[in-house]
């Protein structure tokens, strides 16, 4: 994506990636928003060949790592999940109970202007911070495991990383989680 100082370097390679909404905003509070994304999460790895092997939703982030499957373009799924989410959740905010429905739609639509390649509404950065995870670096590629599973024990939502439920840190667990995860 332009601007994105992080490059997807190896298509098919791992990566450990973040979806920030504009502005940090807190849209992940609400049921509806979150499940948007796991199904999104769950359709592009049925239907587009991505693998998502740790994840993590926050209020205003997502954490992945992920990779593509043979002859998938990470870069090509990453854009399609970002712009059917980023309608799909509009769409939500527009016709749901939403009480920060005005100020939401507003602050979408200033993001958006601010890109000639918009036409309405701007909801997620374009700055992935895409990091390539090779294999072999297995210290590396647990360091950001960890991170992403302690996202939300940090943040005070749960005590235990297994409870948080948009969190493949329950599957890690031996838990029931909601992404399909093709384990580390």
């Amino acid at each position: 994506m332009s601007g994105d100082r992080y490059k997807i370097s190896d298509q098919q390679g791992m990566h450990f990636v973040t979806f920030t909404v504009v502005g940090w905003l807190d849209v992940f509070i609400r049921k509806s928003y979150k499940d948007i994304i796991v199904e999104s999460l769950n359709f592009c790895i049925k239907e587009k060949g991505l693998k998502v092997h740790c994840w993590c939703l926050m209020t205003s982030h997502l954490h992945l790592i992920i990779s593509a499957k043979e002859s998938n373009k990470l870069s090509e799924i990453i854009r399609d999940f970002k712009k059917h989410t980023a309608k799909t959740i509009i769409k939500e905010i527009e016709k749901g109970v939403e009480s920060r429905r005005e100020w939401l739609l507003w602050y979408f639509i200033r993001e958006g202007k601010k890109d000639k390649r918009i036409t309405k509404y701007k909801f997620w950065k374009e700055d992935n911070h895409a990091i390539y995870l090779h294999p072999s670096e297995t210290k590396i590629i647990d360091q950001k495991m960890n991170y992403i599973h302690q996202n939300p024990v940090l943040e005070g939502i749960v005590d235990i990383e297994e409870e948080y439920l948009y969190s493949s840190a329950r599957d890690y667990a031996d838990k029931k989680g909601l992404v399909y995860i093709d384990f580390l």
